[in-house]
């Protein structure tokens, strides 16, 4: 494991601060596309995020997944492919379990470097709440199981709380993710609104796990199996708990996602969407999450420091969608440079440019693909 890489910081506030034309503008969104094609991850500073918020919905969130698993099954939604409401555990399966160029990739890793093993296909031991943050498109979808209303806790004290928290912090993750998304754009050549307007009516999801400690706390437990994530971007506030892994596309190598010990930042990670539209240029970024060392010293730490709050790590998530009904078809000049990285790269940087079609489809078919291939979708 690679104990020394550390992700690029992007600082959203100089491009929010500053002319797009200005050099530290250009520079820094250059930077963020470079992070993206060469790790599919960076972090990001942001002044607008708040830890306050990010703690008051962790709180929410562990109150919530603390309740009898008679309670949460009431927000079950399979008939939509759980896309709003809860995901309880045990019924998401890591799509790489089965998925032949993604075993490749783990064989072609330094043993030292591969994510603990996954070959048994053991739905994840985590649970998830979809909450939809997206603005409804003013047109028939072809895709209105990807576009449900959402589903609210019956729980008075929850419900109270529910909807307010998950807005705040949710809509600072999507400003957030969206200032990225422009920066992304600028930093490849492209215009700044090119992946913005793509997602104007995207489902886009605040998805905290969550991963009961307390059965689920031993070291080397794997919460969320080695994947991809379906999506465009996904966006992650801080942990109470470590145990989050990338892989950089370029070294192969295993980087365990650390934040700065305090401040206002965020991870960025790309997903198939983006990988799609770009080519492949940028990669989605595979990541695991398991119970490592630190995460079992936290837990130690909590029950001194917080004897009353549930062992439960969350994962302060969002994913960010293009729209269901556009079309995903590769750029034709990001295309061009994968192929040529493709070309011309050798050695373990190979590993990230494996040659792949990307066929033109809707982006709301490729998601529903992906489900298919995790168990949500029959």
């Amino acid at each position: 494991m690679s104990l020394s890489e550390t992700l690029p910081v992007i600082d959203v506030d100089v491009f929010l601060s500053q002319p797009e034309d200005s050099e530290d503008v250009r520079q820094e969104c250059k930077k963020a596309a470079d992070a993206l094609i060469t790790y599919g991850a960076l972090l990001l500073h942001d002044s607008r995020v708040s830890e306050e918020d990010n703690s008051t919905f962790l709180d929410l969130v562990e109150d919530y997944f603390n309740q009898p698993i008679a309670e949460l099954q009431k927000d079950e939604r399979p008939e939509i492919m759980y896309q709003v409401g809860v995901t309880l555990e045990n019924t998401e399966k890591p799509k790489c379990a089965v998925d032949e160029p993604c075993l490749d990739i783990i064989a072609q890793l330094d043993p030292a470097e591969r994510p603990l093993d996954i070959s048994g296909h053991h739905p994840d031991p985590k649970c998830r709440f979809f909450w939809k943050m997206g603005t409804p498109p003013p047109y028939e979808t072809q895709y209105p199981a990807l576009n449900a209303p959402n589903v609210v806790p019956q729980d008075p004290e929850l419900k109270a709380r529910w909807e307010p928290t998950m807005e705040k912090w949710g809509q600072a993750m999507k400003d957030s993710v969206t200032s990225i998304s422009e920066m992304t754009a600028i930093g490849l050549g492209l215009n700044r609104n090119t992946f913005k307007e793509a997602g104007k009516y995207g489902p886009h999801l605040l998805g905290p796990t969550a991963s009961d400690l307390v059965k689920y706390g031993r070291k080397d437990t794997i919460l969320a199996g080695f994947h991809t994530d379906l999506n465009f971007f996904s966006i992650h506030g801080r942990s109470r708990y470590p145990g989050l892994h990338i892989w950089a596309r370029n070294t192969g190598k295993r980087i365990p996602v650390r934040f700065p010990p305090t401040g206002r930042y965020l991870l960025v990670q790309a997903g198939k969407q983006i990988e799609h539209l770009t080519g492949g240029l940028i990669k989605a970024g595979f990541h695991e999450v398991v119970v490592n060392e630190a995460t079992v010293q936290t837990i130690e730490k909590r029950k001194i420091s917080h004897p009353d709050r549930p062992l439960i790590r969350i994962s302060s998530t969002f994913f960010w969608h293009l729209s269901s009904d556009y079309d995903l078809v590769p750029i034709p000049s990001l295309k061009a440079r994968a192929q040529s990285l493709l070309a011309n790269d050798a050695g373990p940087a190979k590993r990230g440019f494996q040659e792949t079609v990307y066929e033109p489809m809707k982006v709301g078919k490729l998601v529903q693909n992906e489900l298919k291939h995790i168990a949500l979708m029959a």
